[in-house]
């Protein structure tokens, strides 16, 4: 089962970092978050990828590139020019880097991604969310629900503390709690290749015209996750994943 994995949008909310590369490509520790999403992909026994790119998609082909000899320690030949790996242990992931076009929204990249995907049940996901959702689990229930579309739900913590008045005075305060009934979309789906069929073209958002219609006709259920969820907007959110990892904390990485 493949991996599509959109990494294509041009992130305008994080200037700060997108303006020089894509946001899938901004890093966390010492490694761009797509390959976070991705190693936590591969822990759950998925490892073949299908990449839509778009806003400076030669970044993120140069990472791929480049990865083999940048990872690990070498031995330069500078006489010949030939270069030898003193690793052997490297990622064995097959990644396929798809130019879905600069202006394509999330709906138009991931049909045009469609002759990568395999024919078959794909998983999907955002460059810019991290999670410790277990993917095979998540997959399961797709299975045992047998429709067309799974999203995995999340409740986010809210960004801020909540107050609960009477009259003028405070009667509780909660710092940060998790929204009531606010299940989001994060992200992290399953979908058979009818999927496709929905979505008309380029400009289609993926959000929704094809998931409100997926709605419409039975053909989507939820996963609800309970567990971490985090996407990355802000440079506030950048930080708070980057503290999550420096401290040895990071959810994702447990998970993995």
């Amino acid at each position: 089962m493949k991996v599509a994995i959109l990494a294509g949008g041009l992130g305008t909310r994080l200037q700060e970092e997108t303006a020089v590369k894509p946001k899938p490509m901004v890093e966390i520790g010492d490694r761009p978050i797509l390959h976070h999403i991705m190693r936590h992909y591969a822990a759950h026994g998925f490892a073949e990828f299908v990449v839509a790119l778009g806003y400076k998609g030669e970044v993120v082909k140069n990472y791929f590139l480049n990865y083999h000899r940048l990872s690990g320690s070498l031995r330069v030949e500078l006489a010949t020019g030939s270069v030898t790996s003193h690793d052997d242990a490297r990622e064995d992931w097959t990644v396929d880097l798809i130019d879905t076009g600069a202006g394509t929204d999330t709906g138009g990249r991931i049909r045009r991604i469609g002759p990568w995907l395999g024919g078959g049940t794909f998983l999907m996901t955002y460059g810019d969310g991290l999670s410790d959702v277990d993917i095979r689990a998540l997959v399961a229930f797709h299975r045992r629900h047998g429709k067309l579309a799974t999203v995995t739900a999340v409740r986010p913590p809210a960004r801020f503390g909540e107050l609960t008045f009477f009259g003028d005075l405070v009667t509780r305060f909660q710092e940060k709690p998790q929204i009531g009934d606010g299940w989001i979309n994060g992200g992290f789906f399953v979908l058979e290749p009818e999927v496709l069929d929905y979505i008309d073209g380029d400009s289609v958002v993926f959000e929704h015209e094809p998931l409100q219609a997926l709605s419409r006709d039975g053909q989507l259920v939820a996963y609800r996750h309970a567990g971490f969820w985090q996407c990355m907007d802000t440079l506030r959110d950048v930080r708070y994943l980057e503290r999550l990892w420096s401290e040895g904390a990071a959810p994702w990485r447990k998970a993995a």
